[in-house]
């Protein structure tokens, strides 16, 4: 793999059985892989260093990545690949209920993965054990010299203790260069409080703190300032909002890759840019990454391989 504007992202790989009115379906999916194949349909090369079962699930997942050119370097699963069933609630939001092997991830850093994060421009990490210490302190010494990009992005499924989660997350997140987080975080991890988690993230040390809202938009905090963005307005209907972080992500990080923004203006199009990704992500079901110019071809590689 090239170092030359390489990213490297690091979390969870998965499959989603979805279960509604028509049947039940799956797709490749996971946030960390999401944000790895939409890092790539940027244009940027990407590898994903994720846990994938020796099984027919994970040559699904393996498929979907090659089939986006998407390098994998594996860590073996003693429990085969990770699965979620996925769904909606009264509200229409989705639930998600995941098997052991998701439950009990874990990340080990072979020679290969130490190498691909040398020589990475920036390092993402998404949908991570934070509260595990073993996997935290590993983590740590992996990226100890990267450029970081953090998304907790935490699943009341797999969260095996909210204290210790927050403080694996916090030791990482006061040495990134962008920390995003969401409301769904502040209320599984902190009292609620969208505004003051992006405060108590920044006093900790993070350059710079997006934090999204659903429909109310996004705020972006770092040292050129405070910068507002509300939802974009795209034509078509909102077909499914389950990949909108995981692309929101993959939009800063593309814009990361070349450099870290020194001005208001620099830091407004990048989030002007990632809220109009997320919007076009919405008009089409799952996790798969949409820019606006690609909506055309909305139907284009969202079932996988």
């Amino acid at each position: 793999m090239s170092s030359e504007r390489s990213v490297i992202v690091i979390g969870d790989a998965l499959i989603d059985e979805i279960r509604d009115a028509s049947g039940i379906r799956e797709l490749v999916g996971g946030a960390a892989l999401n944000v790895a194949v939409g890092l790539r349909r940027l244009g940027v090369p990407t590898t994903l260093i994720a846990m994938v079962g020796a099984d027919a699930a994970g040559d699904h997942i393996r498929e979907y990545l090659a089939d986006h050119g998407v390098t994998l370097i594996e860590s073996p699963s003693a429990h085969g690949s990770s699965r979620a069933v996925v769904t909606r609630s009264t509200g229409g939001e989705p639930e998600y209920v995941f098997n052991e092997a998701a439950q009990r991830r874990s990340i080990r850093y072979s020679t290969e993965a130490l190498d691909a994060i040398q020589a990475a421009e920036l390092v993402a990490v998404s949908c991570f054990p934070f509260d595990v210490e073993e996997e935290v302190r590993a983590l740590a010494d992996a990226t100890a010299n990267a450029r970081l990009v953090i998304d907790p992005n935490p699943r009341a499924g797999m969260l095996r203790d909210r204290a210790d989660f927050v403080h694996g997350f916090e030791g990482l997140a006061g040495r990134a260069e962008l920390v995003k987080v969401g409301a769904d975080d502040a209320a599984l991890l902190y009292d609620g409080d969208l505004d003051a988690l992006r405060r108590r993230l920044r006093d900790l040390g993070a350059d710079a703190v997006l934090a999204t809202a659903g429909g109310d938009g996004a705020v972006l905090e770092a040292d050129a300032g405070e910068l507002t963005a509300p939802i974009a307005a795209l034509p078509g209907p909102i077909v499914d909002t389950v990949g909108a972080g995981d692309a929101t992500l993959a939009a800063v990080a593309e814009g990361l890759v070349d450099g870290h923004p020194s001005s208001a203006g620099e830091w407004r199009r990048l989030l002007e840019r990632a809220m109009l990704i997320a919007a076009a992500t919405c008009r089409a079901e799952g996790g798969l990454l949409r820019t606006p110019e690609s909506l055309e071809n909305a139907e284009r590689g969202v079932f996988g391989s």
